[in-house]
């Protein structure tokens, strides 16, 4: 697994809070057992568990059937890019859970890029997408990543079955955990409706008595808060009404007779925490204030309940961005109340500037932007383009800012997440605090990691496509000592290749780390011992991507982004034409031309050679042999290269021969590229495509000058059936995802289909640009359809410290 040092809170953190974790509100006392094991127990999970996110990027917020989900993924491992990982799971489901489509990824340099095409028959109605690694699903799978994808039916309009909501319901959440008898509490609230959306309601807060003690009034998306200071033996419940005018009763959380609650005022620049607290024992009067960013313990207070020292500020100029987590122990090292804060600090991210080198509007006209990035970026861009005036966007919606920097960290359904970045007004500061006060923080447990509790891991961390299984004797006991051979072969590209997987005292095996695109077919045979033995059991693990089992979904799945219905009724009706081309294109034939042929028709050698060798290497001074329809039963190249060219002298062990042509050794060339003997020796005879043999001197490489041996493997459409294939029981395995290429037509290039009407929503995608290393710009080149006006422009990035940025532009 990627190492990943604790060094991620950025340079601005470390300098800033080098000495802080020894000031406090009484100063830090020196640190004793229990302060200590706390701080270990923490440095033990950080450790052993690092924390995987995951973030897709799309072209649009929402589709129509026919249309195309492109998506660019950003995978990070402790908030830096996993350069280790290699696989993303990506699945598209419906509102019930069901899998729709799902894709296995292959990630590269902390990125990964996807694509889901809808059908035309796609049923209309709202959809989530899906993305996480194996590591992931060993804690909380409500870190996954989300997005709600509304999918419109382009000839109907409609959008599936949206039925008004009837019901809500209020939660309350008092600030540090719990109600306190006489402690004075901010009490915050979430409204929502049975579909899971914000909900305004206005109400009060009444006692046993029907005394008015609060009032309730929503600030935002449904939240809202008010002070209360319970009385002993008091009960207390919330009458409120929404904007339908449904009046409806909640009981408040019972109030605890003694206890504590940390109360906190976010001043920005300063954090002022408060603990009140009611009837506390005298062995409670000892406790521990640790607050922790990012998994960095940041801040640590000594309070005496005994000599008042019950209060005190962090300061937070020199933090970053992001959740803070405040908790408070006891000397036994028990939370007793929490709090999570959203500092609003200095924003470590990338700033781009984006300008157009040449910007045409007219029909099908090119257009090229230019990206200017900052000097020292390395890392992934994703870039998308589309018609301003006929997709709408959300300006609100979760993006690669709010999700790294907010809803990646929070448990709950956060409605609008952008908002409390674009919006900096005081009420949005307010707004974002009830967020953290109706939102948990859960990643791990202060009281299970305290009593030594860490997670079970069930999914190890992937770096390829992994078999697993168990080989037994026909009694079904597990075969001890062993292997299990394959031969594998991948459809796609034809090529193949020999595995074999030692078989371990309890019967397991296992192949790990295998990267192929599409699905490849596994022939597989348990060898007992040194002979094989078809008296072998071999039975496979079923891997979690296999199971299509459905899964309740998480997070309420949200309506369209608010649009007017012209804007909606050109874009479906545009979707629709485009539809319509595209049956077009796949439906066309190309008439050729009557071409009469004269010339003589190669020879098989000569046919193969043209399509495998090239430079040099296609030359014809020397001796060629075509594999391609040959069956040879040799060992290897060299045993089937022995008495064949006269003058070459191959002698010793075939594994290894020595090779003499004319007082020196040849070149040995594979696929054009030189390489060792060794290497040759090793490749099966039923992989190999072509051989040439080229006569003193060649002067295709280096280590010619004796003449050189070139062999090629096998290309698609090469391949044939392997014989003993047959006697192989066979499993299919599917691999990475084959992505197919954004359509980007070039209209300076004059081609049939070109004449047909272009009615293209998304103008540019690409989930990787390619910045150039001298200049420091990327550049996206793309062609206008037939209609568009205005065009939205969309960058998202990280770079290789885990800084992210974000541009938002229309022309």
């Amino acid at each position: 697994m990627q190492q990943t040092s604790l060094k991620k809170l950025r340079k601005l953190m470390v300098a800033g809070l080098l000495g802080l974790c020894f000031w406090g509100a009484s100063g830090f006392a020196k640190p004793d057992d229990w302060t200590e094991r706390i701080i270990q127990a923490l440095e033990k999970f950080i450790n052993n568990y690092p924390q995987e996110k995951v973030y897709l990027h799309l072209d649009k917020d929402y589709y129509a059937a026919g249309e195309t989900i492109w998506f660019s993924g950003y995978v990070t491992l402790n908030d830096l890019p996993a350069y280790g990982a290699r696989n993303l799971y990506a699945e598209l489901r419906d509102a019930k859970g069901a899998i729709v489509q799902k894709e296995l990824l292959l990630v590269y340099d902390g990125g990964a890029s996807g694509e889901f095409s809808l059908p035309e028959n796609t049923k209309p109605g709202l959809y989530q997408l899906r993305a996480y690694t194996a590591w992931m699903l060993n804690f909380d799978t409500t870190f996954m990543f989300f997005k709600n994808i509304q999918v419109f039916d382009p000839k109907t309009g409609k959008a599936g079955e949206a039925a008004a909501p009837k019901e809500y319901s209020v939660q309350f959440f008092p600030e540090g955990g719990d109600l306190i008898t006489d402690v004075s509490s901010a009490v915050a609230f979430k409204a929502i409706d049975e579909n899971g959306y914000p909900a305004k309601v206005a109400g009060v807060v009444k006692d046993s008595k029907g005394a008015q003690v609060a009032v309730i009034e929503t600030l935002h998306d449904g939240m809202g808060s008010f002070e209360l200071k319970p009385a002993a033996g008091e009960t207390y419940k919330a009458v409120v009404t929404n904007a339908g005018g449904q009046q409806k009763s909640f009981d408040l959380p019972a109030v605890k007779p003694s206890g504590i609650a940390l109360k906190v005022y976010n001043r920005g620049a300063r954090i002022f925490y408060l603990t009140g607290f009611n009837n506390l024992e005298a062995s409670q009067n000892d406790m521990l204030l640790i607050a922790q960013m990012h998994n960095q313990v940041i801040y640590k207070a000594d309070l005496n309940v005994a000599e008042g020292k019950v209060s005190g500020l962090i300061p937070a100029t020199n933090l970053p961005s992001g959740i803070m987590q405040l908790t408070v122990f006891d000397n036994k090292g028990t939370p007793l109340t929490e709090r999570i804060v959203y500092v609003k600090g200095k924003t470590d991210s990338l700033e781009f500037f984006l300008d157009p080198q040449e910007l045409n509007k007219g029909p099908r006209q090119r257009t090229e932007l230019v990206l200017q990035v900052p000097d020292s970026m390395r890392g992934r861009i994703s870039a998308s383009i589309t018609d301003a005036d006929q997709v709408a966007y959300d300006p609100y919606a979760n993006n690669i800012m709010s999700h790294t920097f907010l809803t990646s960290d929070l448990k709950g359904y956060v409605h609008n997440p952008f908002y409390y970045f674009r919006d900096t007004s005081a009420k949005a500061a307010q707004a974002l605090d009830l967020v953290m006060m109706t939102n948990g923080w859960r990643r791990f447990s202060w009281q299970e990691i305290l009593q030594d509790k860490f997670p079970t891991i069930k999914y190890p961390y992937e770096q390829g496509v992994t078999i697993t299984g168990k080989a037994m004797t026909p009694a079904r006991q597990p075969l001890q000592g062993g292997n299990v051979n394959f031969l594998i072969r991948i459809p796609r590209d034809s090529t193949q290749s020999f595995l074999m997987a030692p078989i371990q005292p309890n019967g397991t095996f296992a192949l790990n780390n295998l990267v192929f695109g599409d699905t490849a077919l596994f022939y597989f045979q348990g060898q007992r011992d040194t002979k094989q033995n078809r008296e072998v059991v071999v039975e496979f693990d079923r891997h979690f991507f296999d199971v299509y089992a459905p899964v309740k979904t998480p997070i309420p799945l949200l309506p369209p982004p608010p649009m007017d219905n012209r804007i909606l009724k050109n874009y479906l009706a545009t979707v629709m034409e485009g539809n319509s081309v595209n049956r077009m294109i796949t439906n066309r034939t190309i008439q050729l031309k009557t071409v009469d042929v004269n010339a003589k028709k190669p020879s098989a050698e000569q046919t193969t050679s043209s399509r495998y060798a090239s430079g040099m290497f296609s030359s014809d001074n020397g001796y060629t042999f075509d594999l391609t329809n040959e069956t040879p039963t040799n060992f290897n190249v060299f045993q089937y290269l022995q008495a064949r060219v006269p003058g070459l002298q191959i002698q010793g062990d075939m594994s290894n021969p020595s090779l003499s042509w004319r007082g020196g050794a040849p070149g040995v060339f594979l696929d054009q590229m030189p390489v060792d003997v060794g290497t040759v020796a090793n490749i099966p005879m039923a992989d190999v495509a072509l051989i040439k043999v080229f006569r003193p001197p060649f002067m295709g490489g280096f280590g010619g000058a004796n003449g050189a041996i070139a062999i090629w493997t096998r290309k698609g459409g090469d391949s044939r059936p392997d014989p003993n294939a047959k006697k192989l029981e066979l499993l299919k395995k599917g691999g990475y995802r084959i992505i197919k290429e954004f359509y980007s037509p070039d209209y300076s290039v004059k081609k049939a289909q070109h004449e047909l009407p272009d009615k293209r929503l998304t103008l540019y995608w690409n989930p990787n640009l390619v910045v150039d290393t001298i200049s420091h710009t990327a550049r996206m080149i793309f062609y206008n359809n037939d209609q568009t006006k205005n065009f939205r422009v969309v960058v998202e990035s990280m770079d290789q410290f885990g800084r992210v940025g974000r541009v938002e532009k229309n022309f």
